[in-house]
């Protein structure tokens, strides 16, 4: 474009020449005495100035117009370079600095180190609840929620300190030379203040919290990944709060990550190995001790023979995904062995929070009981308190297909998730078992005022009210004055194959009462 406008401005230029040349030969353009004659017409020197003036003037414009031209693209690629830069460092949504800023401002730190008795803080903070936001509104409302947030951020740190968004609801701090980790902690502090309250977009009101994780330098690290990732562990520690609070790397942290990351690899195997059984646990009659069914509670013995509490393969499960795939196999394992059990004899399996965000949860269980041609009414579903507390909804909407089909659903850990009448009676339970710390405790009057309370409503409610964690099959008189008939023994476990051989002995005898794992 540029080279065809100078073309045409050349072009233009030895046009007007021509014809300016044209008319000096032709005509005599200065009048001289006594004239001259037509053989002696030429261009003479006065016309020739002229004629250079023109061309002089020509050029100058010429020049003129190209050194506008040249301003003009050298302020528009200055523009673009900038706006490059801006892209390269900045994040579009937020304005504040991105992932690549913020790494190289922490190289410098790193190489810069404070002065004695200072140090440096990298602080790295994810947002709790924010998915639930964009799924729910958009990520229009989202994006409005973030950029509120990254506002807040600003005003809460130091003026000169760095905050950066990494990416969705991940931000960071970069906070140099503070006075040791009160100060750290101080901007954590005010962080988490700014945003406590709600961030309104429009006609909504959202809460947000944040977990920090705080990393020292040169304490924690002596390069910007050993920070980074020492701040990360600390932001994993603080996010399992699950409410705003804050945490400084600890060396404990590195060895707990560790053990982690080893059990989720042999987690892995021993899933993909089949090393994941189901063991169960009975519900009986606290009259007759007849069992009246079992729970599945899975079981895994590690490479060194060692029993793994369910307690602590059950997060990694979740946090990783592999849940899905070790709860189907639990309830076909499950379903296999109780096909033989007698047809009264009930099965019941705990859902858990990660299973809520599957949605083909109630196809893919009904799928199964149809494989293993086990009833659904046999099959009970154990939702915990505490997720119809936080996501009733969801919950409804996973267990629909099951609860159409006959499979019967309780609310298991009652009395310690808030849940409400409203909660209950919107969910339409058939059964609530009362949390194992009050029955555990009823020899303490306030325990055992809590578990009557609970038989109460549980019953005004017309439900059915298992006690779990009793510390006998049958004879205890708070929970039989309570009108609580069933219960489920503490420590009997027991695997598929007991199972079978205690109900071949009950089918003989005909007694199912006395049952031990």
């Amino acid at each position: 474009m540029r080279h065809r406008v100078s073309i045409q401005d050349l072009g233009i230029l030895a046009a007007v020449l021509l014809v300016l040349g044209y008319v000096a030969l032709e005509i005599d353009i200065f009048a001289h005495e006594g004239g001259v004659s037509p053989q002696e017409q030429k261009i003479e020197l006065n016309e020739m100035l002229l004629l250079g003036a023109a061309l002089a003037v020509g050029l100058l414009i010429f020049a003129i117009r190209r050194y506008n031209d040249q301003r003009r693209e050298v302020a528009r690629r200055t523009a673009a370079e900038q706006q490059a830069r801006e892209l390269a460092y900045q994040d579009p949504l937020t304005g504040l600095a991105n992932r690549r800023q913020f790494d190289e401002a922490l190289k410098t730190a790193v190489a810069s180190p404070p002065a004695a008795g200072s140090s440096h803080a990298a602080l790295l903070l994810d947002l709790n609840g924010f998915k639930k936001i964009n799924d729910n509104y958009g990520h229009n409302i989202g994006d409005e929620v973030l950029t509120i947030v990254a506002h807040r951020l600003v005003r809460a740190v130091r003026d000169g300190d760095l905050v950066a968004r990494l990416g969705g609801d991940e931000f960071a701090v970069l906070s140099l030379h503070l006075l040791g980790p009160e100060a750290a902690a101080n901007i954590a502090m005010r962080v988490i203040q700014a945003l406590n309250e709600m961030v309104a977009t429009g006609v909504l009101l959202h809460q947000v919290d944040t977990a920090i994780g705080i990393a020292l330098l040169p304490e924690d690290g002596g390069t910007c990944e050993e920070a980074l990732r020492k701040a990360d562990l600390a932001l994993y520690r603080a996010k399992a709060e699950r409410r705003s609070s804050f945490r400084f790397f600890e060396e404990e942290m590195d060895r707990y990550v560790r053990e982690r990351e080893r059990m989720e690899r042999e987690l892995r195997a021993a899933i993909a190995g089949d090393q994941v059984r189901p063991r169960f646990r009975p519900s009986v009659d606290l009259i007759s001790g007849q069992v009246l069914g079992f729970e599945v509670v899975p079981s895994w013995k590690a490479a060194d023979g060692e029993d793994v509490p369910p307690e602590r393969f059950i997060p990694i499960a979740e946090e990783t995904g592999l849940i899905h795939a070790m709860a189907r196999r639990m309830l076909e394992l499950s379903c296999a062995a109780a096909r033989h059990w007698p047809k009264e004899v009930t099965l019941s399996v705990d859902l858990l929070p990660s299973q809520l965000g599957d949605r083909d949860l109630g196809a893919g269980i009904l799928q199964v009981l149809k494989d293993a041609d086990f009833a659904p009414y046999r099959l009970e579903m154990d939702v915990a308190e505490s997720l119809i507390v936080h996501d009733l909804d969801a919950a409804k909407t996973a267990l629909a297909p099951l609860r159409d089909a006959g499979v019967r659903i309780a609310l298991d850990n009652f009395g310690t998730g808030y849940s409400n009448l409203y909660h209950i009676q919107e969910f339409g339970f058939d059964k609530v078992k009362i949390d194992r710390r009050f029955v555990e405790k009823m020899e303490q009057e306030d325990a055992a005022k809590v578990v009557r309370a609970l038989a109460g409503l549980g019953h005004g409610l017309g439900l059915a009210v298992n006690a779990d964690g009793i510390p006998q099959a049958t004879g205890n008189s708070i929970l039989l004055a309570s009108g609580i008939r069933e219960g489920q023994p503490s420590s009997s476990l027991a695997t598929a194959e007991e199972t079978l051989r205690f109900f071949d002995a009950a089918s003989a005898k005909g007694d199912m009462r006395s049952f031990t794992g």
